[in-house]
């Protein structure tokens, strides 16, 4: 459905007036479309309640953004637990080490946590008095 104008005999149209009416037409081909109404209502109605129902799984869903981010909160969580235990293992390693190559060392945690003496030594273990200072 083209619209063929006549134009009267004189200057010729500019580009832009080329342009304008080209414009024109189109419009008068596509104005029946535009106010044109949809036929039936509850298919709108069910493509906003398909789309809601989408939105709705994409945030609190199953893999929704919700439990992405409790995924990545967790995962944050144990890496940090990682990177303590490795630290730790690191020291006890170095430990390991010094109690198999160095006797001073195992001799320390024997007096520290066994309390263990050389012969000859005293041991003199000093006590905090929690008495009543009166009743001495």
């Amino acid at each position: 459905m083209t619209r063929t104008t006549t134009t009267a005999p004189g200057p010729h149209p500019t580009p832009r007036v080329k342009r304008l009416a080209a414009r024109a037409a189109v419009a008068v081909e596509l104005s029946p479309l535009v106010g044109r109404r949809r036929s039936n209502p509850w298919i709108r109605r069910a493509l906003v309640f398909v789309t809601c129902v989408l939105l709705l799984d994409a945030l609190f869903g199953e893999r929704g953004l919700a439990e992405t981010g409790r995924a990545r909160q967790d995962y944050e969580a144990a890496a940090a637990d990682l990177r303590r235990v490795r630290q730790d293992n690191a020291g006890l390693r170095g430990q390991i080490r010094r109690l198999q190559d160095d006797p001073a060392a195992i001799e320390a945690v024997a007096r520290r946590d066994l309390g263990l003496i050389k012969p000859g030594e005293v041991l003199v273990v000093v006590r905090d008095s929690k008495e009543d200072p009166a009743r001495r």
